[in-house]
């Protein structure tokens, strides 16, 4: 067989294997080893000091049978479907905002965006104060609220630690929090959209919500379809938050979530077997639910 490649396109191929070769090595020793080590472990009962011992699909068995694991469930469903809408659609809106040229836009987009790069840690400590019972400044500002329209001022109420408000009060911390990610990345999809769509959709008569359902949505549907698919394998994760400001899922288990479901077997009760079982079953949710969007993508996203 006669050789085609020339000296200077296997140089270039050498140096590429060469420039690449530690994000392949990073890639399959810090990214697809444990992956494949944690569906390994599905089958194996092991306390992180003794040897693993196989128990076949006893930590299955137990996981399918498992109550608290199925409130997990539900918790973190409540969560992504208080979240992912909420958020995208406060996020486009943000953006639209923002995508003006106007003096001093730039203050307000980086104020925006300023949480994203604040430790979640820190924020939850800042949220957990907020939403204090004594003197967090969430019932301060209702019961000012209250005696400016002449009400009687309500009791002050513990949202963290009653399980009907703990949830929803993770949830719009979160929101909060992850507004200015999305924002940045609609943004950018606005500022795409060609001028003169808008310029023939005013010519035909339409107001601006017109333009807005019409022209804006499907032409930064690609870019909206990213930013959903994110935020819900990023909400089924949901950890930091809950860890913070509802230790141990309380009240009630009523903040447990999955993930830190997985984190109390794995490092409080060292059953890593059981926990990458979580862990699998997690993966498996996400990837359902990407699959079903990428399957109904089709009828609204518009390339």
């Amino acid at each position: 067989m006669i050789d085609r490649e020339g000296p200077l396109a296997r140089t270039d191929r050498l140096w590429g294997l060469l420039l690449s070769a530690p994000y392949i090595f990073g890639l399959v020793v810090f990214a697809l080893g444990p992956i494949v080590f944690s569906w390994s472990m599905c089958f194996f009962a092991w306390d992180n000091i003794t040897p693993p011992r196989f128990v076949g699909l006893d930590n299955w068995t137990r996981l399918f049978g498992d109550a608290l694991f199925r409130k997990a469930c539900w918790n973190t469903l409540y969560f992504v479907l208080g979240s992912v809408p909420l958020g995208v659609a406060l996020s486009l809106l943000l953006a639209v905002l923002v995508n003006r040229q106007v003096k001093g836009i730039g203050v307000f987009r980086m104020l925006y965006f300023t949480p994203v790069v604040t430790s979640t840690v820190a924020v939850a400590l800042v949220w957990t104060w907020f939403y204090d019972s004594n003197y967090g400044v969430l019932n301060y500002l209702l019961d000012q609220g209250a005696r400016l329209l002449g009400l009687d001022p309500p009791k002050p109420m513990a949202w963290l630690n009653n399980p009907t408000t703990a949830m929803p009060a993770i949830i719009a911390m979160s929101v909060w929090k992850g507004l200015g990610y999305n924002m940045v990345i609609f943004l950018a999809a606005l500022q795409g959209v060609p001028k003169h769509l808008y310029e023939a959709a005013e010519l035909d008569g339409a107001s601006s919500v017109g333009r807005f359902l019409h022209v804006t949505l499907p032409s930064i549907s690609p870019v909206t379809f990213f930013v959903v698919i994110v935020s819900l394998a990023s909400g089924f994760q949901v950890f930091d938050q809950v860890y913070i400001m509802a230790r141990e899922g309380r009240p009630a288990d009523s903040t447990l979530t999955i993930v830190y479901y997985l984190y109390r077997h794995a490092f409080q009760y060292l059953e890593m077997g059981y926990a990458s079982t979580i862990g699998t079953a997690l993966f498996a949710i996400i990837l359902a639910v990407t699959l079903v969007q990428l399957y109904g993508q089709k009828r609204w996203v518009h390339y």
